[in-house]
């Protein structure tokens, strides 16, 4: 059986990990959007910025980006600037997860806006319509239904993926567990975990495929 005390550093733990998860995946949708915007667009300057951002944080391995963000990050201040910049609290996982989520969800959004007949751009041209209307009024809006889906796998990854926050200190839910596990000796704190995770993960997944359900009716 669990004591209060660690009922209450499980809750603890699992409030960071949503806390993470949310934050994340919220600036994750704001940033790959606008990325998305600029890896389909004709200015090539723009393309390779974003094509530049797209092939770094998709291409390293999430864990060194949370070690730039945490360790390198003042060692890199120090080093040009002779002082130590260090990140307060929990946000170089904040920053790490959320540049690290926008990378992948731009992908998803281009691919989701190219899946847009062209027919649709030239339609909304015709009528009068800048390119960023059209983009905002005509092709966004369709292709977010399509959106859906990958935006819920995404999301469930990113909630899983918080566990590596252990790896910079910070108590999550999984680091909580393997430390009671460590001071106890009993396996049993990880069920707990894995039981926290299904839930959250489950949850997840019924609300996506209902919010799918619910608009496919209109493709």
């Amino acid at each position: 059986m669990l004591t209060q005390p660690q009922i209450f550093a499980i809750i603890e733990g699992t409030i960071k990990t949503l806390q993470i998860t949310s934050i994340a995946i919220v600036a994750g949708i704001l940033l790959g959007m606008i990325i998305a915007i600029g890896r389909i667009s004709k200015n090539k300057v723009l393309n390779g910025i974003t094509w530049l951002y797209i092939w770094f944080f998709r291409g390293t391995p999430l864990l060194m980006q949370l070690f730039m963000f945490y360790y390198m990050l003042p060692l890199f201040t120090l080093d040009i600037f002779g002082t130590a910049v260090r990140l307060p609290g929990m946000f170089p996982a904040f920053v790490a997860y959320s540049l690290n989520s926008a990378a992948y969800l731009s992908e998803i959004f281009r691919a989701g806006i190219l899946s847009i007949d062209k027919g649709q751009m030239e339609a909304s041209k015709a009528l009068g319509m800048s390119y960023t209307q059209a983009m905002t009024k005509i092709i966004i809006p369709q292709a977010y239904r399509r959106l859906i889906p990958p935006v819920g796998n995404e999301l469930i990854v990113l909630l899983k993926d918080t566990s590596l926050v252990a790896s910079i200190g910070m108590f999550d839910l999984l680091r909580t567990v393997n430390q009671m596990t460590n001071a106890t000796g009993r396996w049993q704190y990880y069920l707990y975990a894995a039981a926290i995770y299904l839930f959250m993960t489950s949850i997840i997944q019924v609300a996506f495929g209902k919010i799918e359900k619910k608009y496919s009716a209109y493709e």
